[in-house]
């Protein structure tokens, strides 16, 4: 039996096992995978570490690899986009996403730009943010707590997703994270998800690095409408 080692973008957790089930209807491999922030994930690949593919939050990381030569091939996958979770108590009081963003009394907690693609998602809608009310974006980047998603971040517990966490933990008001997960969060008591319009909405593009040819049966099963659908009925979008 084959045997592939990936690295795979934390956000892709919950979907993955129905993704390799299905692969594997018809190729036989064992797929051992590693989650973590595709940032610290990427540098890992970069020392050495050994993986046949690399399934990443943004393209930046995949593309990087390839130049470095550390990946023979990049394709896009699957895309996400940003939400904000907050407590069901403030979803009552008729205050819109952007307002309660702005309220200095509420903590906002993100996960950290550099090391991990949803918090340079974060810092994009920060920005854009900006453009649109002078101050607001640069106040939110100085407010932001960077809970998540680091080098040397705490771990979140086994089983649960960082928003709830960082929710339930009374460590925030707010989580600024990926949209796939609204799903998931609506499950729970005491935690409502907010979208975020356009034009202050960020596309979150998904790729893979293929590093070694073994993993090519994979990263095509990735693109495929099979694939596809499965991403969709988690949350992701084509």
């Amino acid at each position: 039996m084959n045997e592939l080692r990936v690295l795979a973008a934390g956000s892709l957790r919950v979907v993955w096992p129905r993704l390799i089930a299905a692969f594997n209807q018809q190729n036989e491999c064992f797929v051992d995978t590693a989650f973590g922030p595709a940032g610290l994930l990427r540098q890992r690949i970069e020392q050495d570490e050994p993986c046949d593919l690399f399934a990443s939050a943004n393209v930046a990381h995949p593309q990087a690899l390839l130049a470095a030569g550390k990946a023979i091939g990049v394709a896009n996958f699957t895309h996400n986009q940003l939400c904000l979770s907050i407590r069901a108590d403030l979803a009552i009081t008729e205050r819109d996403w952007l307002e309660l963003l702005s309220d200095p009394t509420l903590r906002v907690a993100t996960s950290t730009p550099l090391s991990d693609p949803s918090g340079d998602y974060t810092w994009e809608l920060f920005e854009r943010i900006e453009q649109h009310h002078e101050g607001t974006g640069n106040l939110l980047k100085q407010r932001a707590l960077q809970l998540v998603g680091g080098p040397d971040s705490p771990a979140v517990p086994a089983g649960e997703l960082a928003a709830s966490w960082a929710i339930n933990s009374h460590q925030a008001e707010i989580f600024i994270g990926y949209q796939s997960y609204a799903p998931l969060i609506a499950r729970e008591s005491g935690i409502v998800t907010l979208d975020i319009p356009a034009p202050y909405q960020v596309r979150a593009d998904y790729a893979l690095a293929v590093c070694h040819s073994k993993a090519q049966p994979l990263a095509e099963f990735l693109v495929s409408p099979q694939a596809q659908e499965i991403l969709q009925k988690a949350g992701f979008s084509h």
